[in-house]
């Protein structure tokens, strides 16, 4: 099943969109008939069916990556950080093999984070179309100043815990317990450093429907109540499990292409050509110079029968060496991919005419 990769500015309420989707996806799939739903029965206790799609949710939270990762501020980096960007591109690492590990036919991905980088969004659609599983984007567009209103309340939020560290504990509980009724964000979430902040929103490259691993986009802003929520989910749902989801092919130049006809491209050209030659000396040995017929295919009972293939020698007799010359040559022409497409018994016929075409031709001007 498909990949939803959650992006926008920090703060910008991104985790909790990305909660209420969680739900959201947990009850349709609830809701959905089991495939190996069975009648119950009074005599026997029947295995609980198993739903027909997995959920997951992959974030930093649940990762464990720390908002320090982001932090390009040499001086606030650890001593064993290699470089001021190494920890970001490990913690994305770090999120690749998680999705890398559940993401199947049967799975459906929900990836909280920043997803800022456009290369980034680009790779896991990549992986996702590997799959032959669809992808889509959902932008959770907030104010940037109102974003930055919610990480400069938890950065105020962590200075105080901080100096009630210092106090007794029913008089920071007492503290703490007021806070929460007069915030709505109450969360412990850890915050970002302002220039931290400041910089990844720098950063972000806005995702862009018409790039194909940015679509389908969707958008949930700030002010969205449940019933547009609902609206946009409704979309994200039918988009990856509805009568609107695509059927997904990986890019054809990854795809191993079939070697049940007789192996590949490359292994066809070196055998059709080899067969050729061979049959070349044998009828040359028996029948001398002039015309000597070449069978179209070297495996008559595993092809289509038809005219024999006519090679114009020389009077003067060809040997070995001269035909393995010619033949190499061939090979070197025709082993970029030409007739890639139509491996087995079809390529191998159009190999031995175009190969006893190229002979006359090499034949006529070199003798």
């Amino acid at each position: 099943m498909p990949l939803i990769t959650i992006t926008g500015l920090p703060t910008s309420g991104k985790s909790t969109r990305a909660r209420q989707l969680h739900a959201y996806l947990a009850a349709r799939i609830a809701a959905l008939p089991s495939p190996n739903t069975q009648t119950p029965t009074s005599t026997s206790n029947q295995p609980k069916p198993k739903p027909p799609y997995n959920l997951h949710l992959i974030s930093d939270d649940t990762l464990s990556i720390p908002r320090t990762v982001y932090d390009l501020s040499p001086a606030q980096l650890p001593a064993h950080v290699r470089s001021a960007n190494a920890s970001e591109k490990d913690a994305r690492a770090a999120a690749f093999g998680a999705v890398k590990r559940v993401l199947s036919p049967r799975d459906i991905v929900v990836l909280d984070g920043l997803n800022y980088i456009k290369g980034w969004r680009y790779q896991l659609y990549c992986e996702a179309k590997n799959l032959s599983t669809p992808s889509c984007v959902l932008q959770v567009g907030g104010g940037r100043e109102r974003a930055r209103g919610v990480n400069e309340g938890r950065l105020e939020r962590r200075k105080l815990r901080g100096e009630g560290e210092g106090k007794g504990e029913g008089e920071e509980n007492g503290e703490k317990k007021a806070e929460d009724e007069n915030n709505d964000d109450v969360d412990d979430t850890e915050p970002y450093e302002p220039a931290s902040w400041e910089n990844l929103v720098f950063r972000y490259e806005e995702p862009n429907p018409m790039a194909r691993w940015d679509s389908p986009l969707f958008t949930l802003i700030w002010e969205d109540d449940e019933a547009q929520t609902k609206e946009v989910f409704d979309k994200i749902w039918d988009t990856i499990a509805g009568e609107g989801r695509k059927l997904v092919r990986p890019n054809q130049s990854t795809v191993q292409r079939d070697k049940d006809p007789g192996g590949d491209y490359l292994y066809i050209l070196e055998r059709e050509t080899q067969d050729v030659v061979k049959k070349i000396l044998e009828r040359q040995a028996d029948e001398g110079g002039g015309a000597v017929r070449v069978p179209r295919v070297s495996n008559p009972s595993g092809g289509r029968a038809g005219d024999d293939l006519v090679v114009e020698l020389p009077a003067k007799k060809v040997v070995l060496p001269q035909l393995q010359r010619f033949r190499r040559a061939f090979v070197a022409l025709n082993r970029g991919g030409i007739g890639l497409e139509a491996v087995g018994v079809l390529a191998a016929e159009r190999l031995r005419e175009s190969f006893v075409g190229y002979l006359n031709d090499a034949f006529e001007k070199d003798f």
